[in-house]
């Protein structure tokens, strides 16, 4: 069995004669000696010895889960076929990232976050936190098979509740991990009672076939985030802008009947590097990204270089476009550290992607000119001619 990473075999050897007589109240005691064997790599031998209706039942959650190329649409066809195989009223793969702490829960239905934010306010958590409740409430099984509620009353009084207010009356609770760790659960509720050991093999051979796929699907969009966001400010990265340039240009991405561009340049970041250190400049650039999410937060902004940003707005109203270009100006006036050189364009009908932001970009030197025309002092070229005349 594969349990919280490893791989374990267990023997049981009697050591003392059946046949002894039993107790006054009818007990008889044996006893065993009990082996275990336990490994980081599977025993495919041992593995395979199943039976047909086990090893039928695997089988099509393996066709499930590898039939289409779309991880969700993925996890829904095997929480469907899961389902069906438990004979159960719900199923539900709960999908946990321990490094970005993010969790998905999908049904047969698909993606349900609705649903996982309400299981989480239910129990006076977040989603996360949630898993990390059901991992206790395993206490260090690798699941839970349970034919009444009696014991997540005991060990979980808060989920318990929740469960009878949804007219849970069974459960399964199997955790799913990837060598030793955590990348999920699968949850049954009202499931067939009568088949509880063939349900006990079988999702344990289906939580190491999901285990490997959910894994490879985190690694994969880690790899897409990193190489597609800025990691300090968590906007997009210049990598992103340019393949969104090219798709824009080439007419790959839809049609859009309009494009506004942003050209937003953080002021004073070179006087804060060399002032204060590296880290306070990374503070105020991440305290300027946070500006621009809350000017243009449904609209796709980029990192462009160092202290530079870049916003696309497409389809949004020129009036509603000036609006948040207003708003940002506003919230950094609001500031005491935060200043943007700005620089805007807006198009319509057949515009050039490039040509548009060569525009906007020319336009953001122009306010930053004036900007340092205001404020001399801020100006590293007059403080570096300054200090050559000095040498």
């Amino acid at each position: 069995m594969n349990a919280r990473g490893f791989w374990l075999k267990g023997f049981y050897i009697p050591v003392t004669n059946m046949d002894t007589d039993p107790a006054e109240d009818g007990t008889k005691t044996v006893h065993v000696l009990y082996i275990l064997e336990y490994a980081d790599d599977i025993e495919t031998d041992s593995m395979s010895q199943h039976s047909a209706d086990v090893a039928t039942a695997v089988t099509n959650i393996s066709i499930k889960l590898h039939e289409v190329q779309d991880f969700e649409q993925a996890m829904a066809a095997t929480a469907a076929e899961i389902k069906k195989i438990c004979a159960a009223n719900n199923c539900s793969i709960y999908t946990v990232d321990n490094t970005s702490q993010d969790c998905c829960f999908i049904n047969a239905e698909g993606v349900q976050q609705k649903t996982l934010f309400d299981i989480a306010a239910e129990m006076g958590c977040s989603p996360f936190e949630v898993a990390m409740r059901w991992e206790k409430v395993l206490a260090m099984s690798d699941c839970l098979l349970l034919e009444n509620l009696g014991v997540i009353e005991e060990r979980d009084p808060q989920w318990y509740n929740s469960l009878i207010k949804h007219h849970v009356e069974n459960i399964i609770l199997y955790e799913i991990r990837c060598k030793q760790s955590l990348v999920g659960f699968i949850w049954v509720a009202n499931f067939d009672t009568s088949k509880l050991m063939q349900l006990k093999k079988t999702l344990e051979l289906c939580s190491f076939l999901l285990a490997a796929v959910i894994q490879n699907h985190q690694l994969i969009s880690r790899l897409e985030f990193e190489s597609t966001v800025d990691r300090l400010t968590k906007v997009n990265n210049r990598n992103a802008m340019n393949e969104r340039v090219e798709q824009l240009a080439s007419g790959k991405a839809n049609e859009h009947s309009s494009l506004g561009v942003v050209f937003a340049d953080l002021n004073g970041l070179k006087n804060v590097n060399d002032s204060k250190g590296h880290d306070a400049g990374d503070k105020l650039l991440s305290r300027a990204a946070s500006l621009l999410k809350i000017a243009f937060g449904d609209e796709e902004i980029y990192r462009a270089g160092g202290d530079e940003f870049v916003v696309f707005c497409l389809n949004t109203p020129e009036d509603r476009f000036n609006e948040k270009i207003a708003q940002l100006r506003g919230l950094a006036d609001n500031t005491s550290d935060v200043s943007f050189a700005v620089g805007s364009f807006y198009c319509t009908g057949d515009y050039d992607i490039r040509n548009a932001m060569q525009t906007a970009d020319e336009r953001m030197y122009k306010d930053k000119k004036e900007f340092y025309r205001l404020h001399p002092e801020k100006d590293r070229r007059i403080r570096s001619r300054n200090w050559s005349r000095l040498s």
